[in-house]
Parts: structure tokens; sequence; C-alpha cells
């Protein structure tokens, strides 16, 4: 818990936007963020070095998105995306109260945009289970229509398994809790929807897509996550001008950070990020 508010003051248009997450899974949430906004700069950290959040306690994942937080402050951050489910139910509203002139974006599964899109009313959700437990996601969970019928599949070792790149793994995660949220047939009364309530799993989207019939609608949070962050720099007047000429891809540079295996980081960028890989920089584990 903080004691005292921390005074972040307000930043121009020049500044990054910082983004954090446990690992790699935020680079779900950066693509989207870039292909909203390319002309802005980035400064992503990974905290592999204290990851998985979702099997952590409340205490601790408020604690790390509290350091993470001061160092993109520290980086001149004019906004910070908390790129990690986990951390938005735990943190979220500290990280608001203690840097109020901070515009601090969070993500949540996308169960309003799933009550919009089933025809079934039948809708999966995975998540980790840091997520599921947590009381954003249970009041989130309460504010939908009570028809509706959401299945709430925990999935552990899932993100683990992408932060190491574990394609075998991955695939039989993938397949297993599939397996315990459907069937997945066309009856009216299975599931036709699936958020991924985890930024990391929308990495995977090929091995959900593969285990999925094609009517099945997948839901990630990268595209409106992106959204309210060009809508909170705009209303503080703080979006970069865009390019006189217009380019195909993003101008903007992303600076890259971590508390683990700078080497992990980077491969994880080759892997899904190339165009915007960089020089990947240590942080202190403290």
């Amino acid at each position: 818990m903080l004691n005292s508010p921390l005074q972040a003051p307000l930043q121009g248009a020049s500044g990054p936007i910082g983004v954090f997450d446990s690992g790699i899974g935020g680079l779900s949430i950066l693509k989207a963020l870039r292909q909203r906004l390319p002309q802005e700069d980035f400064v992503y950290i990974s905290d592999r070095g204290h990851a998985p959040y979702g099997e952590r306690s409340d205490a601790f994942v408020r604690d790390r998105s509290r350091v993470l937080t001061e160092a993109l402050v520290g980086f001149g951050a004019k906004a910070v995306v908390v790129a990690c489910n986990t951390a938005t139910a735990a943190a979220i509203h500290e990280l608001r109260q203690h840097w109020p002139q901070l515009p601090v974006i969070g993500v949540e599964p996308a169960l309003k945009p799933a009550a919009l899109q089933t025809r079934t009313g039948r809708i999966a959700v995975v998540a980790t289970r840091g997520t599921l437990n947590s009381p954003k996601f249970q009041q989130l969970l309460g504010q939908q229509a009570p028809g509706l019928d959401i299945r709430c599949q925990p999935c552990d070792g899932l993100a683990d398994a992408i932060e190491n790149l574990d394609d075998s793994r991955i695939a039989q995660y993938c397949r297993q809790y599939l397996a315990q949220t459907g069937p997945w047939t066309e009856d009216t009364s299975a599931p036709d929807t699936l958020v991924l309530g985890c930024t990391h799993y929308p990495l995977v989207m090929h091995h959900w897509l593969s285990e999925l019939p094609p009517h099945v609608t997948v839901l990630d949070t990268g595209a409106p996550v992106a959204e309210q962050t060009h809508r909170r720099l705009l209303q503080n007047g703080q979006l970069r001008p865009p390019d006189r000429h217009e380019q195909a891809a993003p101008s903007g540079r992303v600076s890259w950070f971590t508390t683990g295996e700078v080497e992990h980081l980077a491969r994880a960028i080759q892997q899904w990020m190339p165009e915007a890989s960089g020089p990947c920089q240590a942080l202190p584990k403290r």
C-alpha cells in the first residue's frame, strides 16, 4: 500500500508512452498501441524477473506495479498502460490514486463486447487464476446480464509456457483448457465466443484458432486499450502530431527493458514484433 500521492508532472506530447507487463504478454497490447498510435514512442518493461503475476499475491503484484510505474515515470512517460490483466485487477486503483495527473490505462477481459457478440448467450473466458479470482473481475462478471452463461476457466501454466516459448506445452494447454470449457459445437447450448483474459494469450492466437470451429468468435483487449489510450492523450492534448508524410509502418521507436534475461526479451521481440526490434536493457531486479 502506498502512503502518499506521488506527483508526476503532466508531460507534453513529446514524451513516450510507458507499458509494463509481468513478461512478454504485453507485446500483444503494444502491437495494438503502435497500430493506433504509429507516431508515438514507447518504453516497454518486462518484469520477467518477478513473473508470473497470475500466481502471486495481490500485495506482491501491487508492489511490483508501483515499482514499474515509478521507473516509467522516471523515463518521462506521459501515460502508463498496465498491459496485464492481473496487475490491472490488483493495482490500477492505487496507481491512479497516487499518480493523479498521470493517465493510467488498464486492461480487462472483454466480457462487455462478448455479451454484445454472442448469439447463443454462452461465453467462455480463459485467464489466469489471479485474474478470475480478483474482486475487479468478479465485479465485472456481476455486471453482465443474468441470462448469460459465462464459463470461467483458469489456465494454470499457460502464461508460463508462452513466456518460455514452449510451443508443445502451449498447444497442450490450449487444447486442454478449451476441452474443459466446451464442447465447441454449433449447438445453441454451446459457447460461441471465447474471451482471452490474459495479454499473453493473443500471442498464440493460431493455437486457439486451430482448436476451434470457424463460427466461434475470439476476443482480446488490444484494440480497445489502444483506443482508450488515444482518447486519454487526445483529451490531455498529449498526442504527438502525426508525420507529415504518411508511412506504411509506425515511425515511433520502442525502448526495451527487462528485469529478467535480456536475451529472452530479444527472442520474444524477434518472434512477435521484429519490426520494432532494438537493444534490450536490463533493469535491477529489486
